[in-house]
């Protein structure tokens, strides 16, 4: 099943259906960028479009924390605990029956696509018709978004390929999430029989950790400010390199941590 925690309620919308949150935009943006299409461009930019407005809100309000290493820290530790990680048996339902190697090779490519998508995005964000207000739409808050995004699509990544490898993390929805963010902020797999691997909340030197992750790919980033058709494509390239580069470094490690792939 897909993990999610419940979370406090919200008000509902005019159809029934409960809004989602400021973080959950961004979790949604990555779930959504990663699946099998069926959207459109419009529909990714409006998709997109909340993903910045969440991210340049809650960016302008932690900026007190440490300058935008540290807001982005902040919003990453809000997000991971909304994304949904899904079970073995709904990523093989998801990925046409798929398992092992096949489906772990298939999640990655999802991911990577998503991520070569946002990168192209942000190149080309004056051609797209985003939902985000005009004054968000600033160099900042757009790197900060891309940023965002792609670490929440590689979180979820991760999460996804050690359920592939069969190394299970214990834990309620939020610790997993912010176990795995932890995983990405070190870039390898989670050793369940190590202490402190699997925590609730992320101590200093994790924090350090990902605040430097984030400003390393916030820099790389800065590709996509370029004119609009060389930056998307910088964009879309570099993100997609790095998230294969990761996902190769994550199943290298987990495939030591395992005896049986199912």
């Amino acid at each position: 099943m897909v993990d999610r925690p419940r979370g406090d309620e919200r008000p509902t919308e005019p159809d029934g259906e409960t809004p989602p949150g400021p973080f959950e935009d961004v979790a949604d943006a990555a779930e959504q960028l990663t699946g099998d299409g069926g959207m459109d461009g419009r529909g990714r930019g409006r998709l997109l479009g909340r993903a910045v407005t969440s991210v340049g809100h809650n960016v302008r309000a932690m900026r007190s924390r440490g300058g935008m290493a540290g807001a982005m820290a902040g919003v990453m530790e809000g997000v991971a605990p909304h994304l949904g990680i899904r079970d073995l048996e709904l990523l093989r339902s998801h990925h046409h029956g798929l398992t092992g190697e096949a489906l772990a090779d298939s999640l990655v490519e999802h991911a990577s696509r998503g991520s070569a998508f946002v990168g192209a995005a942000g190149g080309a964000l004056a051609t797209v018709e985003y939902a985000a207000p005009p004054t968000l739409l600033s160099a900042p808050v757009q790197l900060a978004t891309e940023t965002i995004l792609v670490a929440a699509i590689e979180v979820k990544l991760i999460a996804e390929l050690h359920e592939v490898y069969g190394v299970h993390i214990q834990g309620s929805g939020p610790q997993r999430g912010l176990t795995f963010l932890q995983a990405w902020g070190h870039q390898r797999g989670v050793s369940p029989l190590q202490p402190g691997s699997v925590s609730a909340v992320l101590g200093a030197g994790a924090r350090r950790e990902l605040r430097q992750r984030l400003l390393v790919r916030l820099g790389r980033n800065m590709t996509t400010l370029g004119p609009v058709l060389t930056g998307a494509i910088a964009g879309a390239y570099l993100n997609r390199r790095g998230t294969k580069r990761l996902a190769d470094a994550i199943r290298n490690d987990l495939r030591g941590r395992t005896l049986d792939i199912q």
